[in-house]
Formats: structure tokens, sequence, C-alpha cells
């Protein structure tokens, strides 16, 4: 299983944390997972799991450091990664290979930023043919949420490898360029994981998940603000393969990037 940052963090918050919360829900049946198919398991060799989503028939979504051999910190070779689209209780609805996967340029891995190479976790990985069908669609990406704006994730994790589980709510608690702070349940697996808003019924993906952390004594995630770095790793991702434009496949929703309190610097880090 992955491994991502662990932190102790001190942020300036005027609320306390945690509005409303649900529990995780795992998604055991085909009823229980319609409409979450285009979330899978992203096998990375022998080197454990991560989670993506489908955000263009050939392209998934997913966090940087999942790229990366954690103990060699050297890049893992995109032949040996695998995508189970909606992977439960040992079927996927689709399976793929990759042949490119681009994390995103600012990312250093193994920096010891850890808060603030969150905001550049975030990777693209080609896969091998399309998948077209009808029931695994992409998601659409929006704009970050806000501080104080309830969000939604499904991943895998180290103790539900073979079944997703679903956060109808949790909450975003802080917000600064790039990162965001959030009272999601994740846990090593999780690393690459879709945040969700859903709106008027519809799941948009808003943040990607990097990294557990401790704040305040609790719990929290740590997620990349996504919109400005997609847009470069698709770039990157069509220069490697000119013949065919990936991000004009992806559907991106814009809107205001908002802004939030600004972190105080980690007093205390673990791996």
């Amino acid at each position: 299983m992955r491994v991502f940052a662990i932190l102790v963090l001190s942020c300036l918050l005027a609320d306390p944390l945690a509005a409303e919360t649900t529990p995780l829900v795992k998604l055991q049946t085909l009823n229980d997972s319609r409409g979450w198919e285009g979330v899978g398991k992203l096998v990375l060799g022998d080197h454990g799991f991560c989670t993506g989503a489908l955000i263009a028939p050939q392209v998934v979504l997913t966090a940087a450091h999942c790229l990366f051999d954690k103990d060699t910190g050297a890049r893992i070779d995109p032949a040996q990664i695998k995508f189970l689209a909606g992977w439960r209780n040992g079927r996927a609805e689709a399976y793929r290979g990759a042949v490119q996967a681009v994390a995103h340029p600012d990312y250093v891995y193994g920096g010891s930023d850890q808060l603030g190479r969150v905001a550049y976790d975030v990777a693209v990985v080609e896969l091998d043919s399309p998948i077209l069908s009808t029931s695994v669609k992409p998601f659409a990406v929006a704009d970050a949420p806000e501080k104080g704006d309830t969000v939604a994730v499904l991943s895998y994790a180290q103790d539900r490898a073979d079944t997703p589980s679903l956060q109808q709510a949790c909450n975003v608690t802080e917000r600064q360029t790039g990162v965001l702070v959030m009272t999601c349940d994740v846990d090593f697996g999780s690393s690459g994981a879709p945040v969700f808003r859903v709106k008027d019924g519809v799941a948009q993906v808003v943040s990607v998940i990097s990294a557990k952390a401790v704040m305040d004594g609790q719990q929290v995630s740590l997620g990349s603000a996504l919109q400005i770095p997609l847009a470069k790793l698709m770039a990157e991702l069509d220069a490697g393969n000119p013949n065919r434009a990936f991000a004009g496949h992806v559907k991106m929703l814009s809107g205001d990037a908002g802004r939030g309190a600004k972190f105080v610097r980690p007093t205390s880090t673990s791996p």
C-alpha cells in the first residue's frame, strides 16, 4: 500500500474542525456502485496500490507520489501500472495497462517541505486503450472547494483493498493556495482518491487525496486544490504523445479559485 505523509499541523482556525461528517460505507453491490465505476484501484506492480479516477476515456487522475518507489525514490515503470476500474470483490468493470504517467513538474518526491508539495501532488496516467464502456463514465473536473464546503471521497485502503468505500459528507476546514485540509477519513492506499463535489446530483472531481495528517489532535486529510496544476499536467501528457490531444477530452468546469487562511508551518513531521 502506498504510504503518504503524516504531518503534525498547527493552523490558524477561527472555528473548530468538524462540521457534520458521515461514516465510510462500503460499496458492496452492483446497485451501490452504480455511477462510481470510474473510480478504480491503481495497482503499481509490486509497489502497492493507490486509488485513481477516470477523467477522460484514456486518462486516470491520481497522486504524484504514487508514481514513485517509496523505498528508492525511483519512478515506477508505467508498464507495471494497471488500472482496475470499479474494482469490487475480485472483479473490475474494465482492466487497462498504462503507457505513460506524468507527475506535476513542480512535485518533488522526498522533498523536505511535506506540506508545500501537497499542492503539486497530482499526476495523470495514460491508459493503453480508452475505456468506452457505457457503465464506466469519466468524471468532470471542477474548481477546488471553499473552506466550509461539504465534499465526498471514494477510495480503497489497506483494510478495504477489494471494495471501495464512500464517505458521502466530509468538510473542508482550511484552504490556502494549492492545499486543502479536510475531515475526510483516509488511510494507506487512499492516495490519489478523488474528492468530489456533488452538484445537482452529479459528482465532480475537485481535489485529489495526497496525505493524512494530525491537526489539533484530530486526524485530517490533505489534498491538492486541483484546478491549476491539472491544466499543466494535461499539456505535459499531450507533449509526451503528440498524436493525441488528451486535454481536449477532459471536461473542466472553471470557477472562482477562492482564498483561504494561511498555514503555520508543521512543528514536526514523520514519514
